[in-house]
């Protein structure tokens, strides 16, 4: 079992509108880059590759390096965490 903290990690990981549309796209179309995030999102490259850092801590988001972009992958807790919300609309 998780401790406190360990959630509060996890949950501070997607308390956020941006963050959340990240794990939608994902789930949606795994593996794109920062830069194709920011594109369809329409937001700032940097603000993205924050937001992803912190999704990635929170185990949310899984990195893979592909030449000299790295891919992003919605986790099997991201995908808990949007059943989870959808629930809860």
């Amino acid at each position: 079992m998780k401790t406190n903290r360990e959630l509060e990690r996890i949950v501070k990981g997607f308390a956020n509108h941006r963050r959340l549309q990240i794990l939608q796209l994902l789930e949606k179309s795994p593996e794109l880059s920062v830069d194709e995030i920011a594109t369809v999102l329409n937001v700032n490259f940097k603000t993205v590759s924050e937001h992803i850092r912190r999704l990635a801590i929170a185990n949310l988001v899984l990195k893979r390096s592909d030449g000299n972009n790295v891919r992003h992958k919605i986790t099997n807790r991201g995908l808990s965490i949007l059943k989870f919300l959808r629930i809860l609309e």
